[in-house]
């Protein structure tokens, strides 16, 4: 564990050479691959260490900043502050490596607001219009105001129970702390009516922003709901209905607002909330099936909602515009990178072979075992889930080309290469669900 971290650490010298970075990210991507992981927790330090969870998130973190510094070659091509643009994104993954292995509640939640201020420093720095601040404001104060009474109730909780350890503590669970204890997480996931951030923290952001934040920021709000619920569960097992009724609807009502959007990188963020509904679903039902299949869809969604920016950002750099009037016919223009669209549009749908696909099978299953009515909003859910990525789809892939177009480029290898390593690991790592299914 402390070799990983302090790997990371010795990456903040390379920051003046990019490739050599990419280089070192991509092998220890593959170092990261060959620790033996057990079922329970393990290569524990001194207030770090992981298990199945902690290593899958972890990776997932590894693998998307790697993409990332992919993904913004142009930062180093024109010399747009590349040095700084490293640095941000080494300290970033630095924070999300020490947030997923801390097994103390206080250092977790240092960790945690502390991974928040590099994603800030992206959106400002490396951010297109000046309404970049306004979605940075967003981002900033919804994650603070939730997470203020976190902080007040971790103090509390030291207070009663004299550790901090995740496995340690026994306290007698009152409703305010159940809910000051999960409300930043619902706001960091981000549930229906507290979702109003993302969206605008999407569109602000650089293609290296959006990735991070579809791919791994969202997921620091189901990791945080696992952990608290190891002392919390058999309370919280009283009020949780009240978080799976919202999460339901909302998935149906979001559904349906992906349909009404206008802008490529604003359908897909709505498109991640709908599925961060089905994923707190999972996690409040407190069941077997519920934990792996939301550990899964985070993964899956993870890998396939970074890749489907990255295709908004290769038409973005061709067209220049993001709205869906404007971009049309890409499949005449660059027919290669419409089959990708198409393999992460119905991926986003919960295709076979896909991540998602085993993940919704394993969250329908444990939802509708806890109530059979909810099967009706879960249909809903996954009907307009389907409905808005074929809309997404053949609204920008089909109709007529814009004549402008005619002269670009059809799209670069470093682009195939980028998509072709979100498109792997999304369509392969469902053959090790045995791994997942044994976790729990």
């Amino acid at each position: 564990m402390m070799s990983i971290l302090f790997f990371v650490l010795f990456l903040i010298p390379l920051i003046n050479f990019w490739w050599l970075l990419f280089v070192c990210l991509l092998l220890l991507s593959f170092y990261f691959l060959s620790i033996p992981v057990m079922l329970f927790f393990t290569h524990l330090s001194y207030g770090f260490g992981m298990d199945l969870l902690s290593y899958s998130m972890m990776f997932l973190s590894l693998w998307i900043v790697f993409l990332m510094i992919m993904a913004s070659v142009n930062i180093s091509n024109f010399n747009n502050y590349s040095g700084e643009f490293l640095i941000v994104n080494v300290f970033l993954l630095l924070m999300l490596f020490f947030t997923f292995g801390s097994t103390n509640l206080f250092l977790f939640y240092m960790f945690f607001e502390s991974s928040m201020i590099p994603v800030l420093l992206l959106i400002f720095g490396w951010g297109y219009q000046p309404e970049r601040l306004l979605s940075g404001f967003y981002l900033l104060f919804y994650t603070l105001f939730a997470s203020l009474p976190m902080l007040l109730c971790i103090f509390y909780i030291f207070f009663m129970g004299n550790t901090l350890v995740f496995f340690l503590i026994n306290i007698d669970v009152n409703l305010l702390v159940y809910l000051c204890m999960i409300l930043a997480f619902l706001v960091s996931m981000p549930m229906v009516f507290f979702h109003f951030w993302l969206p605008k923290a999407h569109v602000e952001s650089p293609i290296s922003g959006s990735m991070i934040l579809a791919g791994v920021l969202l997921k620091l709000g189901g990791y945080g709901l696992y952990r608290v619920f190891y002392f919390m569960w058999s309370y919280a097992i009283g009020f949780n209905w009240i978080w799976i009724i919202l999460s339901l609807y909302g998935s149906v009502i979001v559904g349906i607002l992906c349909l009404f959007q206008i802008d490529i990188k604003s359908l897909i963020a709505y498109s991640s909330v709908s599925h961060m509904g089905l994923v707190i679903c999972g996690i409040m039902t407190c069941s077997n099936y519920g934990f792996v299949g939301s550990l899964i869809l985070m993964i899956g969604h993870g890998l396939c909602s970074s890749g489907l920016f990255v295709l908004a950002n290769i038409i973005y750099s061709s067209s220049h515009s993001r709205s869906l009037f404007i971009n049309k016919g890409f499949i005449i223009f660059m027919p290669t990178m419409s089959m990708f669209w198409f393999i992460f549009s119905v991926n986003n749908m919960a295709s076979p072979m896909s991540l998602n696909l085993l993940g919704e099978l394993l969250l329908i299953n444990s939802i509708v075992s806890w109530d059979w009515f909810s099967i009706l909003f879960i249909s809903f859910s996954s009907f307009f889930s389907c409905c808005y990525s074929i809309y997404l789809y053949s609204i920008t892939q089909h109709g007529v080309l814009y004549s402008g177009f005619a002269s670009g480029e059809g799209g670069s290898l470093c682009d195939y290469l980028l998509l072709f390593y979100h498109l792997f690991p999304l369509n392969i790592l469902f053959l090790e669900i045995d791994t997942f299914a044994l976790w729990v």
